[in-house]
């Protein structure tokens, strides 16, 4: 493999080195082992950091365009981390047409990020999906696992400040 087109590894973390020489090792004999490989990596961090994408192009010497193939292919992968709280708001058709593009927009303007980033502090991550099957409830979202049906624009402040204060008070039992 023509490693030129890497940047240095020099830099990088032990802990993802060994992470990754260990999951090598025990995916080694395996068919498809570089998804099994990801799905580790992601298992452990949550998202693939690009580190980690960069060392095990390196070492299996699959090209790291490939290993891009399969992380955007496959919705699974993340390859930026989540926030603690995650947002999903649904984008279907039924949750589309009572309103979710307001949703949408509103959280997005309260929590200053756009779909599929995560605020700054890694506090929360906003996304949308084609339909998480409550259309009867729509619009509809999904937070921290939550089901919140009938949503409405009003709902967001009241919800992300439910969030922050149960995050003040867990921080102040510490």
């Amino acid at each position: 493999m023509n490693t030129a087109v890497l940047p240095p590894l020099k830099d990088l973390d032990p802990e993802v080195k060994e992470e990754i020489d260990d999951c090598m090792e025990r995916w080694s004999d395996q068919e498809g082992n570089l998804i099994m490989i990801l799905h580790e990596i992601q298992n452990h961090h949550g998202y693939v950091p690009r580190e980690a994408s960069l060392l095990l192009a390196e070492k299996t010497g699959v090209p790291l365009a490939r290993i891009y193939e399969v992380l955007t292919f496959y919705h699974y992968f993340r390859l930026v981390p989540q926030g603690k709280h995650n947002i999903t708001v649904c984008n279907g058709t039924a949750c589309y047409l009572k309103g979710s593009a307001r949703l949408l927009s509103e959280l997005e303007s309260r929590l200053g990020i756009k779909e599929g980033q995560t605020t700054d502090d890694r506090q929360f991550h906003l996304e949308t999906v084609r339909c998480i099957g409550c259309c009867g409830m729509s619009p509809a979202m999904v937070v921290d696992k939550k089901t919140i049906g009938k949503a409405s624009p009003t709902d967001i402040a009241g919800i992300i400040e439910r969030i922050r204060i149960q995050e003040e008070l867990h921080e102040q039992e510490l």
